[in-house]
């Protein structure tokens, strides 16, 4: 009796969790879609609220080809961040506040900046005025 109880419970359960699987991934898609309508959108919802089983079937058959899609597209847009940056070392000292002064002298930078990149060109840490 303990086994057949299990097994429908485990059953029941695996019934429970494919539902909610639909009905988040008919939510997703819903709100993926650019092209539908809101009201459109909002009947979807309260379909899938008021007849679950029957509307998560519907949508899948008459929406499916556009749910591929837009989830190819939703992840043809993540971008994997580049961690690709490595600062270059620098050519001499001399050469960076050679560079900084002449940017000072030209106006485009001012004195605090100047003493920073000075400083950082000898290897200090500078914390600025």
């Amino acid at each position: 009796m303990f086994f057949q109880d299990f097994f429908w419970f485990l059953l029941w359960s695996f019934y429970f969790i494919a539902y909610l699987y639909i009905v988040i991934v008919v939510i997703m898609d819903l709100f993926r879609d650019d092209k539908l309508n809101g009201w459109f959108k909002a009947l979807w919802i309260i379909a899938l609220v008021f007849v679950p089983f029957l509307t998560g079937l519907i949508y899948v058959i008459a929406r499916g080809k556009g749910m591929a899609q837009r989830a190819q597209a939703a992840r043809r847009g993540v971008v994997a961040e580049a961690d690709d940056y490595r600062p270059a070392a620098s050519a001499s000292p001399a050469d960076d506040i050679a560079k900084a002064k002449a940017l000072l002298d030209a106006g485009t930078i001012s004195q605090g900046e100047y003493d920073a990149l000075k400083s950082k060109a000898l290897g200090n840490q500078y914390f600025g005025a």
